[in-house]
Protein backbone atom coordinates (compact mmCIF):
# COMPACT_ATOMS: atom_id res chain seq x y z
CA UNK A 1 0.00 0.00 0.00
CA UNK A 2 1.94 3.29 -1.31
CA UNK A 3 2.35 6.05 1.75
CA UNK A 4 -0.11 8.24 2.33
CA UNK A 5 0.87 12.13 1.42
CA UNK A 6 1.15 14.44 4.40
CA UNK A 7 -1.45 17.11 3.47
CA UNK A 8 -4.14 13.89 2.69
CA UNK A 9 -2.94 12.63 6.50
CA UNK A 10 -3.05 15.51 7.67
CA UNK A 11 -6.99 16.27 6.54
CA UNK A 12 -7.97 12.44 7.51
CA UNK A 13 -7.16 13.24 10.99
CA UNK A 14 -9.46 15.75 11.16
CA UNK A 15 -12.47 14.13 10.92
CA UNK A 16 -14.93 16.53 9.51
CA UNK A 17 -18.76 16.52 10.52
CA UNK A 18 -20.85 15.60 7.26
CA UNK A 19 -23.35 17.68 5.97
CA UNK A 20 -25.97 17.18 3.19
CA UNK A 21 -26.58 20.35 1.38
CA UNK A 22 -29.79 20.61 -1.04
CA UNK A 23 -30.70 23.37 -3.51
CA UNK A 24 -33.10 24.14 -6.29
CA UNK A 25 -34.70 26.62 -8.61
CA UNK A 26 -37.82 27.06 -10.45
CA UNK A 27 -37.19 27.43 -14.19
CA UNK A 28 -40.34 28.22 -16.39
CA UNK A 29 -42.64 26.37 -14.12
CA UNK A 30 -39.98 23.70 -13.84
CA UNK A 31 -38.53 22.73 -10.40
CA UNK A 32 -35.20 21.78 -10.29
CA UNK A 33 -33.09 19.85 -7.26
CA UNK A 34 -30.20 18.75 -6.04
CA UNK A 35 -28.43 17.37 -3.35
CA UNK A 36 -25.48 15.81 -2.22
CA UNK A 37 -22.85 14.54 0.76
CA UNK A 38 -20.52 17.76 1.97
CA UNK A 39 -17.68 17.03 3.57
CA UNK A 40 -16.12 20.39 2.80
CA UNK A 41 -17.71 23.24 5.04
CA UNK A 42 -17.35 25.50 7.87
CA UNK A 43 -18.34 29.09 9.18
CA UNK A 44 -17.14 31.66 8.08
CA UNK A 45 -18.10 34.59 9.77
CA UNK A 46 -19.92 35.85 13.24
CA UNK A 47 -21.61 39.03 12.06
CA UNK A 48 -23.00 39.12 10.12
CA UNK A 49 -23.42 35.21 9.91
CA UNK A 50 -21.77 33.73 6.91
CA UNK A 51 -21.05 29.98 6.12
CA UNK A 52 -19.03 28.56 2.98
CA UNK A 53 -20.12 25.22 1.29
CA UNK A 54 -17.57 23.64 -1.20
CA UNK A 55 -19.36 21.65 -3.95
CA UNK A 56 -17.93 19.21 -6.45
CA UNK A 57 -17.64 20.53 -9.90
CA UNK A 58 -18.64 16.67 -10.89
CA UNK A 59 -21.91 16.97 -8.94
CA UNK A 60 -25.22 17.65 -10.14
CA UNK A 61 -25.97 19.32 -7.07
CA UNK A 62 -23.36 22.11 -7.77
CA UNK A 63 -24.63 22.78 -11.48
CA UNK A 64 -28.12 22.95 -9.80
CA UNK A 65 -26.56 25.66 -7.35
CA UNK A 66 -24.98 27.69 -9.68
CA UNK A 67 -28.10 28.56 -10.99
CA UNK A 68 -29.58 28.51 -7.50
CA UNK A 69 -30.37 31.55 -4.94
CA UNK A 70 -30.62 29.56 -1.51
CA UNK A 71 -28.85 26.85 0.02
CA UNK A 72 -30.10 24.26 3.24
CA UNK A 73 -27.14 22.86 4.93
CA UNK A 74 -28.26 19.91 6.49
CA UNK A 75 -26.23 18.77 9.75
CA UNK A 76 -26.40 15.00 10.39
CA UNK A 77 -26.55 13.00 13.36
CA UNK A 78 -24.38 10.17 14.04
CA UNK A 79 -27.71 7.95 13.17
CA UNK A 80 -28.26 9.75 10.02
CA UNK A 81 -25.84 7.09 8.17
CA UNK A 82 -28.78 6.42 5.57
CA UNK A 83 -29.23 9.35 4.56
CA UNK A 84 -25.35 10.11 4.24
CA UNK A 85 -25.35 7.01 2.11
CA UNK A 86 -28.77 7.89 0.43
CA UNK A 87 -27.18 11.57 -0.91
CA UNK A 88 -23.22 10.52 -0.95
CA UNK A 89 -23.72 7.63 -3.55
CA UNK A 90 -26.44 8.28 -5.60
CA UNK A 91 -26.16 10.60 -8.44
CA UNK A 92 -28.99 13.44 -9.62
CA UNK A 93 -27.83 12.88 -12.88
CA UNK A 94 -29.69 9.87 -12.96
CA UNK A 95 -31.74 9.15 -9.26
CA UNK A 96 -34.44 10.94 -7.67
CA UNK A 97 -32.90 11.71 -4.44
CA UNK A 98 -35.45 12.72 -2.68
CA UNK A 99 -38.10 10.46 -3.63
CA UNK A 100 -39.51 9.07 -0.09
CA UNK A 101 -38.17 11.67 1.98
CA UNK A 102 -39.86 14.12 3.73
CA UNK A 103 -39.31 17.24 2.63
CA UNK A 104 -40.52 20.87 1.72
CA UNK A 105 -39.87 23.85 -0.29
CA UNK A 106 -38.17 26.51 0.97
CA UNK A 107 -37.11 30.20 -1.02
CA UNK A 108 -36.75 29.52 -4.20
CA UNK A 109 -37.52 25.72 -4.28
CA UNK A 110 -34.55 24.70 -1.97
CA UNK A 111 -35.74 21.41 -0.74
CA UNK A 112 -35.55 21.18 3.06
CA UNK A 113 -35.12 18.12 4.82
CA UNK A 114 -37.64 17.69 7.58
CA UNK A 115 -35.95 14.82 9.36
CA UNK A 116 -33.05 16.79 9.75
CA UNK A 117 -33.87 19.29 12.27
CA UNK A 118 -30.47 21.13 13.01
CA UNK A 119 -30.17 22.89 9.34
CA UNK A 120 -29.29 26.37 8.04
CA UNK A 121 -30.95 27.43 5.10
CA UNK A 122 -28.95 30.61 3.11
CA UNK A 123 -28.92 32.63 0.49
CA UNK A 124 -25.52 32.64 -2.12
CA UNK A 125 -23.55 36.05 -1.69
CA UNK A 126 -21.05 34.58 -3.69
CA UNK A 127 -19.29 31.72 -5.46
CA UNK A 128 -15.51 31.30 -5.67
CA UNK A 129 -14.00 28.75 -8.71
CA UNK A 130 -10.23 28.98 -8.11
CA UNK A 131 -9.54 26.58 -10.72
CA UNK A 132 -9.62 23.25 -8.18
CA UNK A 133 -12.65 20.81 -8.57
CA UNK A 134 -14.46 21.91 -5.76
CA UNK A 135 -16.35 25.34 -6.10
CA UNK A 136 -17.16 27.41 -2.92
CA UNK A 137 -20.23 28.84 -2.31
CA UNK A 138 -20.49 31.76 0.61
CA UNK A 139 -23.85 32.35 1.90
CA UNK A 140 -25.94 34.80 4.28
CA UNK A 141 -28.00 32.71 6.67
CA UNK A 142 -31.77 33.31 6.08
CA UNK A 143 -33.04 30.82 8.93
CA UNK A 144 -31.65 28.05 11.25
CA UNK A 145 -33.30 25.34 12.77
CA UNK A 146 -31.89 23.39 15.75
CA UNK A 147 -32.90 20.19 17.75
CA UNK A 148 -30.38 20.82 20.81
CA UNK A 149 -26.76 19.41 21.25
CA UNK A 150 -25.88 16.59 18.99
CA UNK A 151 -23.45 14.02 18.02
CA UNK A 152 -22.29 14.88 14.55
CA UNK A 153 -21.29 12.25 11.88
CA UNK A 154 -18.50 12.21 10.54
CA UNK A 155 -15.84 11.50 7.36
CA UNK A 156 -14.56 8.52 9.82
CA UNK A 157 -18.32 7.00 9.91
CA UNK A 158 -18.64 7.25 6.15
CA UNK A 159 -15.80 6.24 4.80
CA UNK A 160 -16.70 2.61 3.20
CA UNK A 161 -19.44 4.72 0.93
CA UNK A 162 -18.59 4.71 -2.41
CA UNK A 163 -19.33 7.85 -3.97
CA UNK A 164 -21.85 8.18 -7.05
CA UNK A 165 -19.26 10.15 -8.83
CA UNK A 166 -15.66 8.86 -8.77
CA UNK A 167 -12.63 11.33 -8.59
CA UNK A 168 -11.84 11.05 -12.24
CA UNK A 169 -14.75 12.64 -13.14
CA UNK A 170 -13.59 15.32 -11.22
CA UNK A 171 -12.07 18.69 -12.76
CA UNK A 172 -8.12 18.43 -13.30
CA UNK A 173 -7.67 21.93 -13.78
CA UNK A 174 -4.39 23.59 -15.69
CA UNK A 175 -4.29 26.42 -14.10
CA UNK A 176 -1.04 27.77 -12.76
CA UNK A 177 -2.71 28.47 -8.96
CA UNK A 178 -3.96 24.55 -9.04
CA UNK A 179 -0.86 23.06 -10.51
CA UNK A 180 1.44 24.94 -8.33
Amino acid sequence: MPEEDPFSALMSSLDTPLIVVTTGNETDGVLERGGCLVGFHTQSSIGPERYCVWLSKANHTARVAQRSSHLAVHFLTADDLALAERFGTLTGDRDDKFAGLRTEAGPDGVPILLDCPNRLVVRRTSLLDEGGDHLCLSAETVSVSSGGPFTPLRLSDAEHLTPGHEAEERHAPPTERAAG
